[in-house]
């Protein structure tokens, strides 16, 4: 069982679990969107910008600034997909794991 200290991996794999759930939410939600039979102008835009989140998750721990960046673009291209809202919020819920930007 992988048990962490604030946001280290104590056992495991060594990911940041923060990471981990990041990518899980990302694929989750790109997977809804690929199933999502309704074409919608924006739909490119939040594929688009779900691989970016996915890329940054995968070089390790990404900045919090592109994350909600990234974030903000999808929620903005798939906001009013109501179909598509339980897997946004969980994206958003992981982008929120990583914290507020430093200013």
């Amino acid at each position: 069982m992988l048990r962490s200290v604030g946001h280290r991996p104590v056992t495991g794999s060594g990911e940041d679990p923060r990471v981990k759930e990041l990518r899980s939410a990302v694929a989750r939600l790109r997977r809804e969107l690929a199933a999502h039979p309704a074409e919608f102008a924006d739909r490119g835009i939040a594929e688009e910008e779900l691989a970016a989140l996915d890329a940054m998750a995968a070089g390790g721990v990404p900045r919090v600034p592109h994350l909600r960046r990234s974030l903000l673009l999808v929620a903005g291209a798939i906001g009013s997909v109501s179909a598509l809202n339980r897997g946004l919020s969980q994206v958003r819920a992981a982008v929120d794991l990583f914290g507020e930007p430093s200013r």
